[in-house]
């Protein structure tokens, strides 16, 4: 009867060491998943502000050249944000495609399998 005793207690002991142990491969795994996604994220960020840097600039150098062709510097200016102004037009009706599809792409970055081969 005592043997029985032990054996339930060390069944119990190691029912508790698989919990704890599983519960960590978990939180492991989220942990990594949230980081892969995390640097994906930071990294098109950086990109991002670049070329907003660059498209900036190259909207500054087209609007003072669009002024200088039309005559008058504010002319280029006028140009060039009715131009950006029919292009967020245009975006906003496309707006539950464009949530859609980075809906999509988030969705797809959580479920990506990892590539263990650069490890």
């Amino acid at each position: 009867m005592n043997e029985k005793i032990i054996l339930i207690e060390m069944l119990f002991e190691k029912a508790e060491q698989y919990v704890k142990t599983t519960l960590g491969l978990y939180r492991l795994n989220a942990i990594d998943k949230a980081t892969d996604v995390f640097a994906s994220f930071a990294a098109r960020v950086v990109i991002f502000l670049f070329l907003t840097l660059f498209f900036v600039l190259m909207t500054l150098g087209l609007a003072f050249y669009l002024g200088d062709v039309l005559g008058e510097i504010y002319f280029g200016f006028f140009a060039v944000g009715g131009f950006y102004l029919l292009i967020s037009i245009v975006l906003y009706f496309f707006r539950k495609s464009l949530e859609t599809l980075f809906n999509n792409y988030m969705i797809n970055q959580i479920f990506k399998p990892k590539d263990n081969a650069s490890n």
